[in-house]
């Protein structure tokens, strides 16, 4: 398993105090499996704290306005107390719920959003582990944000939240097979499924893989932007019509695990995006991270321009608009780069 610097260090010391201590070495393996995921979940968390202060500040810059601005630098605190806030709210649940289902519908959308991360490759020997079928994990992964969903607004006995969730199936498994074959035409060039494989494939700049399927990451961006719920594609959340949508009979906590794995999915498609179109790590003089983080976050900054440009779809012109424009465009890109490439 490749792991980073940091937890192979790690490892070193967990298995010599476990093997001071005479235990079985299992013990350590788990304890560095732990010990990934914390860091990777810390660094998830981050990632949310900075993102929710960076949209309100793109927003309203984007307006003509300031956004927050009253607590910390430029409002950089408002987040933390935002969250503070949410921690000491009541969690309200209403009496004719599926308490059970209405329960893990938050747990189950955060943990796949946080599973994906496992096999992103957060710069040259900075990944948790490098699967042979990262891609397929990922997909695999990420396809339970649906069921979440549908699990929200069933659960929630509320007509509103249950539109958001049958909204939010429709559209997210429709958009997931534009995105899959916007992928694929990569795949068939580096001829591997593991995420760290594709990166190493792209040597130089205009190695890229985003000149060599520029069609394939326009597919890929626009219907990812659809997978995440965000606009000019949230329709799951449409207020003037739902209300809020799927989450709406949600509070406290139960409502900011949806938020944040919102938020988790954003950096996610972003990160996906930067590991198989634009070289992920890749680049001169910086550190590899910083390479990765800096394409991650503009394609972050693209997405959040979409969002406040273009106003929303209707639920026909959405789905019209998978099937007949991005789905025949992208089995376009499929075959061109069967011809040319292989």
């Amino acid at each position: 398993m490749e792991i980073s610097t940091l937890l192979r260090w790690l490892g070193s010391i967990l298995f010599k105090v476990v093997d001071s201590l005479g235990l079985p070495l299992w013990v350590a393996e788990l304890l560095q499996m732990i010990s990934a995921a914390a860091i990777v979940l810390g660094a998830g968390l981050l990632v949310v704290l900075f993102l929710v202060w960076w949209e309100r500040k793109l927003s309203g810059h984007f307006q003509q306005r300031f956004g927050p601005m009253r607590t910390g630098w430029h409002g950089w605190i408002q987040t933390v107390v935002d969250g503070v806030k949410l921690l000491q709210k009541e969690d309200i649940i209403p009496k004719t719920v599926d308490r059970k289902v209405f329960f893990w519908a938050p747990v189950l959308c955060f943990s796949v959003s946080y599973a994906a991360f496992a096999v992103i490759p957060w710069g040259q020997g900075l990944w948790p582990t490098d699967l042979n079928i990262g891609i397929l994990y990922i997909l695999a992964v990420t396809t339970f944000v649906v069921i979440a969903l549908l699990m929200a607004g069933w659960s929630s006995n509320n007509k509103y939240a249950l539109l958001g969730g049958m909204r939010a199936a429709a559209q997210i498994i429709s958009y997931e097979v534009p995105l899959m074959l916007s992928i694929l035409g990569v795949i068939m060039l580096v001829q591997s499924l593991s995420m760290v494989k594709i990166v190493e494939a792209q040597g130089g700049i205009f190695g890229w893989f985003i000149f060599k399927q520029p069609l394939g990451f326009l597919i890929y961006l626009v219907a990812a932007t659809a997978e995440t719920n965000r606009a000019p594609f949230d329709i799951p959340e449409a207020e003037q019509e739902l209300v809020a949508g799927f989450n709406i009979e949600y509070s406290g906590m139960k409502f900011a695990m949806f938020f944040m794995a919102e938020f988790l999915n954003l950096f996610l498609v972003a990160a996906i995006a930067t590991t198989i179109f634009l070289g992920g790590w890749r680049g001169p003089w910086l550190p590899s991270w910083v390479w990765f983080m800096g394409k991650t976050l503009f394609l972050v900054f693209v997405i959040i321009w979409f969002k406040w440009t273009y106003p929303r779809l209707r639920v026909d012109q959405l789905m019209e608009f998978c099937w007949k424009v991005l789905l025949p465009l992208a089995f376009l890109n499929l075959i061109v780069s069967g011809i040319l490439f292989m």
